[in-house]
């Protein structure tokens, strides 16, 4: 009965949508605990302290993504942007 009531062909993109918010969340959670520099996770790691990496927090804030978008201009469609904001064309 219940399962009648919400696997409607109506409700696909609301689980589609949220599956893939839940996948990011994960994706992100997983980063965090295995390459984030401040986060440890075993007991031996825990009892060093604060650690003055600076290497390494380097590397965990400037991923491939963040380097791939730095010299982007931020905008969604540049070109239908630059046709109604420049007025010499």
């Amino acid at each position: 009965m219940a399962a009648n009531r919400w696997l409607k062909p109506e409700v696909y993109p609301l689980f589609a949508s949220v599956g893939v918010a839940v996948g990011i969340c994960g994706m992100q959670l997983v980063r965090n605990i295995t390459t984030n520099p401040e986060v440890r996770v075993t007991k031996q790691n825990r009892t060093a302290g604060i650690l003055e990496n600076f290497a390494e927090g380097e590397k965990y804030s400037q991923h491939s993504l963040r380097k791939y978008v730095r010299g982007k201009q931020p905008q969604i469609m540049p070109s239908v942007n630059n046709f109604f904001s420049d007025p010499s064309n």
